[in-house]
This record gives structure tokens, sequence and C-alpha cells, in this order.
């Protein structure tokens, strides 16, 4: 068996918020129209990526629970050049979004910083620094 992961779905707490989020790193998400709780968006390496309210997805989760703490999962975003990891963090920021991680030079080769989306997921942002 080799199964393909091609799908990530992400509980949220308040659509609209997470939509504009997710709106400032460039993805387009468009609601379901059988459902405002539910959102999809396409991304250019055919990875689909969906949002669904909390009260969408509990029906089908019986027990579950917003987890507490800091993120388990974290998306992450590659961009172009180091500098634009720095112009995404502070406008985020600057939209009153939680910074986690300020921008940083990893050990291991990429200009790093994470933000937390209105739900707390950790967001990561990176790109290659140069050689």
């Amino acid at each position: 068996m080799n199964p393909t992961l091609n799908t990530i779905d992400i509980v949220v707490s308040d659509m609209a918020a997470s939509v504009e989020f997710y709106a400032r790193l460039g993805l387009d998400f468009k609601l379901d129209p059988h459902s405002p709780e539910h959102a999809g968006c396409d991304l250019p390496n055919g990875l689909h990526l969906m949002l669904d309210t909390e009260s969408f997805r509990t029906p089908f989760l019986p027990g579950w629970k917003a987890p507490v703490g800091g993120p388990r999962t974290l998306l992450c975003f590659q961009f172009e050049i180091p500098a634009e990891v720095d112009t995404a963090y502070a406008e985020l920021t600057g939209a009153g979004y939680k910074g986690l991680a300020e921008p940083f030079d990893a050990f291991w080769g990429h200009r790093y910083a994470t933000i937390a989306d209105p739900d707390g997921n950790g967001v990561d942002l990176y790109a290659t620094l140069p050689a």
C-alpha cells in the first residue's frame, strides 16, 4: 500500500478570520457553495488545503476538543528570497497576528520565522540562504 498525501484539513474556529490570514500568504480559499463552514484551496504543487469550522468537523469526530498549548502541526511556506520571509513576518505581525519566532538565519541554511494563524496553528515562513 502506498497512500498519497494530497489534502491537509485544518479545523478553525472562525472561517472568515482564517481565510483572511491565509490570503495574506497568497492562498485563495473558495467557500463550499453547499456549506460556508468548509473552504478549499488548490496549491500549485497539487496539494489541496481545506479549512473546516469546529462545528462542521465535530459531528464526524466525537469527543474532539481543540488542542491547548503550542502548535502540534506547522504548515511551512517557502519564499524565493530571504528578505521575503522578513517582509511576510512584518506584514503578518503588523496586522495583529502573533509571532512565535522572529526571522533568523537557521544553521540548516534557511531564513526562518514562525507565526500563529488565528487558531494558534504554527505557520513557518522560510527561504534558502545564499551559499
